[in-house]
């Protein structure tokens, strides 16, 4: 019993080793952080929890399908076909359902619509971070970071959509 738990839980990390794995974990959880960071101080409805789950539940998503290409789970090596497009597309496609949930109109304007496109970031940046772009993910952090904060101050209170 011991050896099959051992075996299991040996076999886990073949395509991306653990201490790898730890650390696209843990910058999809920082970068997006600082994102959410600013979210969070401006009061937006999804702040830092939100956006690191969503860059982590990205990050996890690319690692798993790198380890199942990896792995004889689903077939022989040689008749794998494994699409990255379509972990984007899943990825982008369960990020938008949480933005529909946030962006809200309310006497003919739209709310929340930055914060759900920070929202979209954070699964891209969850995305780079687990197939191992990882500078990537900290130069997107940066400039959208930029765009934030400093173009903030340029646009008028009653201009701003997030």
């Amino acid at each position: 019993m011991i050896d099959l738990i051992r075996q299991e839980l040996g076999g886990t990390f073949r395509a991306v080793p653990f201490p790898v794995a730890l650390l696209r974990v843990v910058a999809a959880l920082l970068l997006a952080g600082l994102v959410g960071a600013e979210r969070e101080w401006r009061r937006k409805p999804a702040g830092l929890r939100t956006h690191m789950l969503v860059s982590l539940a990205a990050c996890l998503y690319a690692i798993i399908g790198r380890e199942l290409s990896a792995s004889d789970l689903l077939g022989a090596a040689d008749q794998l076909r494994v699409d990255p497009m379509n972990l984007i597309g899943a990825v982008t496609s369960g990020v938008a359902f949480l933005v529909a949930g946030i962006i809200i109109t309310t006497g003919g304007r739209v709310h929340n619509i930055t914060t759900g496109a920070s929202l979209w970031l954070a699964g891209a940046i969850g995305l780079a971070c687990g197939v191992g772009k990882i500078p990537l993910a900290m130069l997107t952090t940066l400039v959208v970071l930029l765009v934030l904060v400093i173009l903030a101050t340029f646009v008028r209170p009653e201009n701003q959509d997030d």
